[in-house]
Formats: structure tokens, sequence, C-alpha cells
């Protein structure tokens, strides 16, 4: 004989409540994650620069002087354009930059080391879209009009009036030098990290630069 149909019980259990120690470790496993993020972020920039800063072959020098500490552009530095326009400085990260510090007026040896820049520039090759030149001027001086047609041209050069109080806290030249004596190098995230000696050997810079592109080349795409 047939056992008699039974109605269908379901029951109902309640979800765990997490402990304290349920808690800590999801805390604990997020964190882990969020790093894990964020290393893998910076391992390119981190990896290029152990390259360049520490792993050096025998034989192998630096013509240009590194920075070590490196200096970020300081978010509050004044920069205008020629018309007075005000220019964020983060503006100019994402680039790698050559930069020439110089007067208004611009004498001999700053249109050297202006057309020095420009020739470095196209030195690079392939590589050249990465590096911006950038001329920062220190005092009131007016810039003549050929100097301006210069300036903005088939190759411009970004210009800006900076007070030298202000840049003196970014930029530093050697014992003995002028802050006009010097040309910089400025890499994409806004760091100065390196400072070529006065009436340099272009031969001897360019070669410091395409290390620069190179050991970069992998985290900096052309172009901003």
């Amino acid at each position: 004989m047939a056992a008699p149909d039974e109605p269908l019980g379901l029951t109902v259990h309640t979800m765990p409540t997490p402990g304290p120690q349920d808690l800590r470790r999801r805390t604990v496993s997020g964190r882990i994650k969020m790093l894990l993020v964020l290393l893998a972020c910076a391992a390119p920039v981190l990896a290029s620069y152990f390259t360049y800063y520490v792993i050096r072959p025998e034989g192998r020098s630096n013509y240009g002087t590194l920075m070590q500490p490196t200096r970020g552009i300081p978010p509050q530095l004044t920069l205008l354009t020629l018309d007075g326009q005000r220019v964020d400085p983060a503006s100019l990260r994402n680039q790698w930059l050559l930069v020439v510090v110089g007067n208004g007026a611009c004498d001999e040896a700053c249109m050297q080391r202006l057309y020095m820049q420009r020739q470095l520039r196209q030195m690079v090759g392939r590589e050249r879209d990465r590096l911006d030149k950038v001329w920062l001027i220190v005092d009131e001086a007016p810039v003549s009009p050929e100097l301006k047609a210069y300036l903005t041209g088939p190759e411009p050069v970004q210009t800006f009036r900076v007070p030298q109080a202000e840049l003196t806290a970014w930029l530093q030249p050697a014992t003995g030098q002028t802050l006009q004596d010097h040309l910089y190098v400025v890499d994409p995230m806004g760091e100065w990290m390196m400072r070529f000696p006065p009436q340099p050997e272009p031969a001897q810079v360019k070669r410091d630069l395409e290390k620069l592109l190179r050991a970069s080349k992998f985290w900096d795409p052309a172009g901003r």
C-alpha cells in the first residue's frame, strides 16, 4: 500500500553573521588587492628608473648630473605666457622636457642654448615627438619680434615668464654657476631629474637623452 503524500516542507536558515575575524580578513584582503593594482600601475615607471639609475654596466657613465632625489614641479609655480595668460604647471606633465632658462633680451649665449635645444630635439630622431622644448624667462624684458617668430615657428618652443625666486625653489644650478648656464631635463611626471653642464657637448647630451627616452619608451607614449 502506497504511503500517503506528505506536504513539502521548507526550512529557512538564517545567514551567518560575520564575526570580527571575518571582517578583519576581508579588510586585509581588500587592501592587498588595492596595493597589487597600484603596484601593477607603477611597475613600468619604477622599472625604467631602476634600469637607468641602478643597473649600470661597467664603464657606463652619465654626462649630465642626475638629481637624487628628483624635484617635482611646484604646483604653485607662476607660469605666464608672453601675453600674460596664467598656465597650470601640471600642463607640462606627460612629456619629456628640455628646458632653457634665460632673460627676455636673450643675449648670444641664450640664443646658442635655444639653438642647441632645437638641434638636440632633432638629433633624437624618431623619439623627438616625446621631447618638448621649454624656455623659462626670469625677467620682464620684452622679447624681440624676431625671437617671437622663432619661438612660434614650425617647431614652437613653449615659452613662459616665471619669477626667478620661485624657479630657484625647483631648478638649481651647479656651484658657481647661474640658472641660465644649464640645460635641464624634466621627466613626464614633472620631475626635474638631470642637469647638463655649461656649454655642453651636444653629442654627449644626445647620448643621455637617447638613454632616457629608450629606458622610458614602454610607459611613456609620444604626445600628451
